[in-house]
């Protein structure tokens, strides 16, 4: 089993054939440090699975930069609203490192209802688990203080302390950068 199948075997219990099934309508695909996956404005056509590497999801607001999400290997990555719903994206999402990923398009996606018949339970527990990370990170930055949002990402992702600009990090957590680095300071001490 690759990656990809193993993450979708362990996380939601398909069979492994089915995931085999599944993971021959993903092709291989390298974004180089600095490509886009996606740009605002444009329709998502894939969604993806990051192998190794790092994909940060922003927004470029009048005013400053927003970065929404910082995926890492072992996660999915899409637009959901624009590869679900048909919609236009409001995110830029662009390749930190050089990133290796698994990725399928919009048309084959469709198609796997046809060839796995759980392929719908799937896909509910796969929206169901988004849902909750999104939930979770809204009752993160309206209930934890900025030292406890800082330490619990430190906690989850040590390593992204040391592979991802500390802007874009203080950014994902609601903070500016001088505050993520009084507390990184004070963290250190």
């Amino acid at each position: 089993m690759n990656e990809l199948e193993n993450y979708i075997h362990h996380h939601f219990g398909i069979s492994p054939d089915d995931c085999q099934k599944v993971s021959t309508l993903f092709k291989p695909e390298v974004l180089e440090k600095g490509n886009y996956f996606l740009r605002t404005g444009k329709f998502c056509n894939k969604l993806s699975f990051i192998q190794s590497g790092i994909l940060k999801v922003y927004v470029n607001l009048p005013e400053r930069e927003v970065t929404q999400w910082i995926g890492t290997a072992g996660y999915f990555m899409t637009d959901l609203q624009g590869f679900m719903f048909r919609n236009t994206s409001r995110f830029n999402i662009q390749a930190l490192t050089q990133t290796h990923l698994f990725t399928i398009d919009y048309d084959a996606y469709l198609t796997m209802g046809k060839m796995v018949p759980k392929w719908h339970e799937f896909e509910k527990l796969f929206m169901g688990k988004c849902f909750v990370m999104m939930e979770n990170r809204i009752f993160d930055l309206i209930s934890l203080t900025a030292e406890d949002r800082y330490q619990k990402l430190f906690e989850q992702s040590p390593e992204l302390f040391n592979q991802v600009p500390l802007q874009f990090l203080a950014s994902m957590l609601g903070m500016t950068p001088e505050t993520f680095s009084r507390i990184r300071k004070k963290m250190i001490s």
